[in-house]
């Protein structure tokens, strides 16, 4: 199938009506019907401000980020981008064409 790898980049820490905003972009992408996506979250990099942060294990958590990704339809991508714009959620993404399936599925 034809569709759109969505990622989106946010710090571990940030949070949006008062959850993680990645748990936060999960959860309204399950409400919207969207089948599936994932959070990962980053040992090291470093954004537009050119500092870099690494995982120590003294370090305090909330430093890193988490990337928030999904495998879907183009309209659903839309729909998850202007509901995040609705919500005036200031948030790095990246949207790329896609190509998916399952290997001998059902």
């Amino acid at each position: 199938m034809k569709g759109s790898y969505l990622k989106f980049y946010v710090h571990e820490h940030r949070r949006h009506h008062g959850i993680l905003l990645y748990e936060w972009l999960l959860e309204r992408a399950r409400k919207l019907g969207i089948h599936g996506g994932s959070a990962f979250r980053a040992i090291a990099g470093f954004g537009r401000h050119g500092v870099l942060h690494e995982d120590h294990f003294f370090e305090l958590a909330g430093n890193l980020t988490v990337e928030v990704v999904f495998m879907i339809s183009d309209e659903e991508a839309a729909q998850l981008l202007k509901l995040i714009e609705q919500e005036n959620i200031h948030v790095f993404y990246v949207l790329m064409p896609a190509e998916y399936g399952v290997i001998n599925g059902e």
